[in-house]
């Protein structure tokens, strides 16, 4: 560590914690910027998502244990259900449950704030790592080098000098905007369109539901419908029901469960008309997952980088959001170890975290464009790659490797080569020829699920 060096993070999210915790063994001080006042576990105002289900890939909580010791078990004690994924829990895809079998993958269930505040608490308990409320205002510097970085509070606005900004505030990021006033290149951006719409609503949990499982996914079908229900801290089910393409939940009661009843298996329904709520629905809307390409740039100014959702986000169907950003927080650390040196560190780190963003958004994009109504370039590899998945899914139903390692590469512990090993594919073509199992015809289409990788179904 080099004394005089501080590193400035902008945003207290999951990604800005993890970038502040690695951050912290290379410089002396790490202040974090969050516009939002953070009091308790409660849901923060810049988080809109922050009410509805997430999923932590077991990819993304063996990061965050590796960086912070104890951090599963101090979930638990909180209140968090911990269990083994496909046999505490339950995943259905193309309208038939995956054969239940042993993955070796911890299932985290709990709410956002629960997450978000056990992180908080551990990452400023490092030492040199601060917390301050303000907002991000824009770079100081040119097209070579940021020097500054402007924040407005309380106190007015203020000019902070640093040796590293890290920009961590989301998908809201003004990161292209602020480098294009520096005379420094924005970055191209890829794009899909699938207009999600997701709402979520509370329920007390009653013993014996859901066979005592913990948690029930029901993959989107033909029709784009999906949804999920885990079991949160004090003993609540939390449900969320999505729709893409314009065909969001509705949020009355009578209009939820209607829809929770067209889904392609009845847990989730069962669960709905079974418990008794704790709230009403909440909505929320995401139009469009985004890419920012800020490896492909030819120059990129030093002391600034954009890491989690600022770099690329997800359709938080895939659950991948979290899971990205540890493995960018990773990718960052291995930078800071092979050289300390900070004017080419942007550039490696982009280098280095493009291949991590590649696997996530090859997964989630493919899975996003086996749907008609999304609109987006269909490579013959595409198609290919869609046609194969949709075997490995049927082949999932009943056999038990399959869907172990099925669920493993969604969970981003194994690369997607995986399913094409030897053992593994002869299983697949030999078990995914039989014909899909078709859900009651909703709206004209049975619910065939056509989405290849897909588990929890928010970031």
């Amino acid at each position: 560590m080099i004394e005089s060096r501080h590193a400035v993070v902008l945003g207290a999210g999951i990604a800005g914690l993890l970038a502040a915790r690695v951050l912290s063994d290379h410089f002396a001080q790490v202040t974090i910027f969050e516009r939002d006042t953070i009091e308790g576990v409660d849901v923060r105002r810049g988080v809109p998502q922050g009410r509805h289900l997430h999923g932590l890939l077991d990819r993304g909580r063996t990061i965050i244990e590796q960086l912070y010791p104890g951090f599963t078990s101090e979930l638990a004690e909180r209140g968090a259900i911990t269990t083994e994924a496909l046999v505490g829990t339950r995943w259905y895809v193309g309208g038939s449950r995956v054969a239940p079998s042993s993955t070796g993958l911890t299932s985290v269930l709990a709410t956002r704030p629960l997450l978000e505040a056990v992180l908080r608490q551990r990452t400023l308990a490092t030492p040199g790592v601060r917390l301050c409320e303000g907002a991000a205002r824009g770079l100081i510097g040119d097209a070579h080098r940021v020097r500054a970085v402007s924040v407005s509070g309380a106190y007015g606005t203020h000019a902070h000098a640093t040796d590293l900004v890290v920009d961590a505030t989301g998908r809201g990021s003004r990161a292209p905007v602020w480098l294009t006033a520096l005379g420094a290149q924005a970055p191209a951006e890829d794009r899909l369109e699938v207009d999600l719409g997701y709402a979520s609503r509370l329920f007390r949990r009653t013993p014996g539901q859901l066979g005592e499982h913990s948690s029930v996914i029901v993959s989107t079908g033909a029709n784009g419908r999906g949804g999920g229900a885990i079991r949160v801290e004090g003993d609540r089910w939390h449900v969320t029901l999505a729709g893409l393409l314009g065909d969001h939940p509705p949020t009355d009661p009578v209009g939820f469960a209607a829809f929770a009843n067209t889904l392609s298996a009845p847990d989730i329904h069962d669960i709905v008309v079974g418990s008794e709520p704790l709230d009403e629905a909440v909505p929320h809307r995401f139009r469009s997952p985004v890419r920012r390409r800020f490896e492909r740039l030819d120059a990129v100014p030093h002391g600034f980088l954009v890491l989690g959702d600022a770099l690329c986000s997800f359709n938080p169907l895939y659950a991948q959001g979290m899971a990205v950003a540890a493995q960018q927080a990773m990718a960052l650390r291995d930078c800071l170890r092979a050289g300390a040196e900070l004017p080419g560190l942007p550039a490696r780190f982009y280098s280095a975290a493009g291949k991590v963003v590649d696997v996530a958004w090859q997964l989630s994009a493919g899975a996003d464009l086996s749907h008609p109504g999304v609109l987006g370039p269909r490579t013959p590899r595409t198609r290919l790659t869609n046609a194969y998945v949709a075997r490995v899914q049927r082949a999932a139903h009943v056999d038990p490797l399959v869907a172990r390692t099925f669920l493993r590469v969604a969970n981003l512990v194994e690369p997607p080569a995986a399913l094409l090993h030897p053992r593994i594919a002869s299983r697949i073509l030999l078990r995914g020829n039989r014909t899909p199992v078709a859900a009651p015809d909703i709206g004209g289409q049975p619910s065939v699920d056509r989405t290849p990788i897909l588990t929890e179904p928010t970031r």
